[in-house]
């Protein structure tokens, strides 16, 4: 779990961050932060007083490709080096580089879209499976495609924020007229 370092930054973007550390402070120490996963780069930290500043520029970032990351942040002086934390941090595409036609979409809304593809489908279909000349085709059965619409559909909600802010004091409130 990462305390000092953010869960995500994005290519291409300037990045920027202050970690104060009591245990190692600037400049009798270095902090690195150390990225490896689709690509390899570090952030070496320069002093601001007894502050660390992480830093990359947009130029720099645009280097990183999108993915996840093995991150370690690790305190350097001398002959010691000791490691502040370490965990994974999520490298997002640069919407800029993107290509016309580029699928915003997350697993979940191109999963949804596609059962519910299947679903339209299969309205005018009445048979689950069947065979002809020894080769048989089996399809999904409706109430588990539901099912799985129904999942999905929960969590595209939840991505998308929708059922926020709906609760007043942390409970429904049903009324009936």
């Amino acid at each position: 779990m990462l305390t000092f370092l953010p869960i995500s930054f994005t290519s291409g973007l300037s990045a920027s961050v202050e970690i104060n550390s009591d245990k190692y402070p600037a400049p009798d120490w270095v902090l690195k932060a150390i990225f490896r996963g689709p690509s390899s780069f570090e952030l070496t930290s320069d002093p601001s007083g007894s502050i660390h500043i992480l830093s990359a520029t947009a130029t720099a970032s645009a280097s990183w490709l999108a993915g996840v990351y093995a991150v370690s942040l690790r305190a350097y002086s001398g002959d010691d080096v000791f490691e502040l934390e370490s965990g994974q941090c999520t490298i997002l595409a640069d919407i800029s580089a993107a290509p016309v036609g580029h699928d915003a979409r997350n697993h979940a809304q191109k999963t949804l879209a596609a059962i519910e593809a299947v679903l339209e489908s299969r309205a005018s279909k009445d048979q689950e499976s069947y065979s002809i000349n020894g080769r048989s085709l089996v399809r999904t059965p409706i109430a588990e495609l539901l099912s799985l619409r129904a999942t999905y559909k929960k969590e595209v909600a939840k991505a998308s924020g929708f059922g926020r802010g709906t609760k007043i004091l942390g409970r429904k409130i049903k009324v009936r007229m």
